[in-house]
């Protein structure tokens, strides 16, 4: 979530949230074709160009009226990266795992800036731009993370979900998906999915990654 729509502020957010939602629509992708869908390979959104996962709506239109109209709450989609889950070899299994891919990549990315925002204190470069952005991909990502897997279609815990559900309460979950992201909106603003789903797992994850870098502030 963005509060600050400053020109500093969207310096310091812009390149981990890109990273962020790029890597995660590309690692759908790539799961999806590992496991024997070439759909989005084929058409050309297993890449790290972060037009290939723009959607016109979700990431430009709405984030933008949100942020024109004084929102307190930013939200937004990328453009779904296509798979053809008939195509996988186990559909049931797989699609749990292409699911858990974006998601997955988000963790690792936070990790990752972690590891970061520790390194440049550790070696005391004082650059407050560094460290913020540093941050803000930490947040981001785990912001990503927690969101994506709120057991909804269409989001991917949505999908996960359904994977493991029983036949006919997936096909009873799938038919949601429709008005999943309406539903979620509504969710968003009223703050339930806030205080019930994304404060608790966010820290929850965010416990990981200060247990994991324990042993490299040790070293710092």
């Amino acid at each position: 979530m963005i509060t600050d729509y400053s020109i500093q502020a969207v310096a310091i957010n812009a390149i981990p949230l890109i990273f962020a939602i790029t890597i995660h629509e590309a690692a759908h992708g790539y799961a999806a074709r590992k496991f024997g869908d070439n759909t989005a390979y084929m058409l050309g959104r297993v890449s790290l160009n972060p037009a290939k996962h723009i959607d016109p709506v979700g990431t430009i239109l709405i984030p933008l009226v949100l942020i024109l109209t004084g929102s307190p709450f930013l939200v937004g989609y990328a453009k779904p990266v296509p798979v053809n889950f008939g195509r996988l070899r186990n559909p049931r299994i797989d699609s749990i795992w292409v699911a858990l891919a974006g998601p997955g990549s988000n963790f690792i990315q936070a990790v990752i800036w972690a590891i970061f925002w520790v390194l440049v204190q550790g070696v005391g470069i004082d650059e407050p731009f560094l460290t913020s952005m540093a941050k803000a991909g930490v947040m981001w990502n785990i912001g990503l993370l927690v969101f994506n897997l709120f057991p909804l279609p269409p989001l991917d815990g949505g999908r996960i979900l359904a994977g493991l559900l029983p036949a006919r309460q997936s096909i009873a979950l799938g038919r949601l998906e429709p008005w999943g992201f309406f539903i979620v909106l509504g969710l968003v603003f009223t703050g339930i999915i806030g205080s019930l789903w994304m404060e608790p797992l966010s820290n929850f994850f965010l416990g990981i990654i200060n247990l994991l870098m324990t042993p490299l502030r040790m070293i710092f």
